[in-house]
């Protein structure tokens, strides 16, 4: 069983549990709960800290784990309706609404309930994490002379040079900033290169928590349709005449959710036009680290072809991490690397130096290389597993691209498929999956399904999803046909 559901159940049954104690009495010990419920002492613990957090236990070192005194009643409920008007009253004057929908990314981050097969997850399985490798790295990251002090603000220099030497070309460590995770090097990108109520040009589809920095921003994104070869050049071209934009967001290798690579013939074609248009490149290089076994040499981020300073660089370890290990890089050239500086600064003052030197001990270590061979066997064997099992389950979901890097396939839903009907009962039938539509910043021109191949614990679980995506299918399907039929 997972650790983290083991935690959630035991939480659940000592939740239960507490009326048998009155205010103040005393939980059984960590050992007997151990004993009894046949868990590790870090499930206990967890549990136990759960609840704490909940206030309905108190826990005291070296004493156990005590029912909390019941909390005071009585307190008046507040009227917060008026925020409604003074939130309202704030945009009034914007060009661009800053209500953001979070749906899109937080249908990602969400964990799932115990049973239920994740396919709709953003992040490696534990088990393909390199948790192992990350708690040495923090230990001896620890034990730096001056590991807990402040770092400087652009980050550690040794850092700032690993990530020039992965971008490569003229990239050097004083264009690059550490950020605290790709969405967050995005964030700092956006507010710097584009002003309240400017378009910015992003692809269709594209990830959806790129969509709500924009609009929290107050941007307006333009799509720009994307096949699979990566962005259309001759679109891309209308889109900054129509607009005027400033600002095109691409995701050239592996992109989210199609998993297209940007072309060779495309790429120099894509910074010309963008150069043309006097006009940032923010390109989000998220999944290099992610490549499958047999991609083949992978190509050059963009920034590593581009002496012009056009491209603003994403990269981050996260993907290939832990969801917790928010290390990334923010690359540029020019005078956008001063204001990029100051709108990281403002925002974050630093990426915590304990996190920075952990990331370097862990890139350094013969752990890192083999780590990276190791998800690549994986997530191929993984990305094969699924796609045969929908060939073979379920042929009437289009399967136009198959990605030889990241973690997820895309899929297209035969004509006028319900999909959030598909996800409510997908979620009924024990799996979890994610809807096309936040993908889209604009009408999307069909139904689609994205699904991950590496949140779940291996291909045994691929394969049950599978089959349970089947049923659901049947379910939702026939009851679209009895709507057509009914007159």
């Amino acid at each position: 069983m997972q650790e983290r559901s083991s935690v959630t159940e035991l939480a659940e049954q000592l939740r239960r549990e507490l009326d048998r104690y009155s205010p103040g009495g005393k939980l059984p010990s960590s050992r007997a709960l151990v004993d009894r419920f046949r868990v590790s002492p870090v499930t206990v613990s967890r549990a136990l800290a759960q609840l704490a957090a909940e206030g309905l236990v108190v826990t005291r070192p070296g004493a156990g784990a005590f029912r909390a005194q019941p909390r005071a009643t009585g307190t008046a409920a507040g009227d917060t309706s008026w925020q409604e008007v003074a939130l309202s009253a704030d945009g009034a004057a914007d060009l661009v609404p800053r209500s953001v929908d979070a749906s899109g990314v937080l249908v990602s981050l969400a964990a799932p309930p115990p049973g239920v097969v994740e396919f709709n997850g953003g992040y490696l399985h534990p088990s393909l994490q390199p948790e192992r490798a990350m708690s040495a790295a923090l230990a001896r990251a620890g034990r730096r002379p001056g590991a807990w002090g402040r770092p400087p603000t652009e980050g550690l220099p040794e850092l700032r040079e690993w990530f020039a030497r992965n971008i490569g070309g003229a990239v050097t460590a004083a264009g690059v900033l550490i950020t605290a995770g790709g969405q967050s090097a995005l964030t700092t990108a956006l507010r710097a290169l584009a002003p309240p109520g400017a378009p910015v040009l992003v692809e269709s589809p594209t990830y959806p928590g790129m969509l709500a920095i924009a609009r929290s921003a107050g941007l307006r994104p333009v799509p720009v349709p994307v096949d699979a070869d990566g962005v259309k050049p001759a679109l891309l071209a209308d889109a900054f005449r129509a607009t005027g934009a400033r600002v095109f967001v691409c995701q050239p290798l592996f992109q989210n959710p199609t998993g297209a690579v940007l072309a060779p013939e495309r790429r120099g074609e894509v910074l010309r036009i963008a150069r043309e248009a006097g006009a940032f490149l923010v390109e989000d290089d998220f999944v290099r680290r992610l490549v499958h076994e047999d991609a083949g040499p992978l190509p050059r981020p963009l920034a590593a072809d581009d002496p012009d300073g056009v491209v603003v660089h994403v990269s981050s370890l996260t993907k290939a991490t832990s969801p917790s290990f928010r290390v990334s890089a923010l690359a540029a050239r020019g005078p956008v690397l001063e204001r990029l500086r100051a709108i990281q600064i403002v925002d974050t003052f630093f990426v915590p130096r304990p996190l920075q030197e952990a990331a370097l001990e862990l890139v350094g270590s013969p752990a890192w290389p083999r780590h990276l061979r190791t998800i690549s066997t994986e997530l191929k064997t993984r990305r094969d597993t699924m796609t045969t099992a929908l060939r073979g389950h379920l042929p009437e979901l289009a399967l136009p691209h198959i990605p030889s890097g990241g973690y997820h396939l895309w899929l297209r839903l035969p004509d006028g498929t319900d999909e959030s009907a598909l996800t409510t009962v997908a979620l009924r039938a024990g799996v979890a999956i994610t809807p096309g539509r936040p993908y889209f910043s604009a009408e999307p021109p069909a139904g689609h399904l994205r699904l991950s191949f590496a949140a779940v614990a291996g291909t045994g679980e691929i394969a049950e999803g599978v089959l349970r995506l089947r049923t659901v299918c049947d379910e939702v399907l026939r009851e679209k046909s009895t709507r057509l039929r009914l007159p």
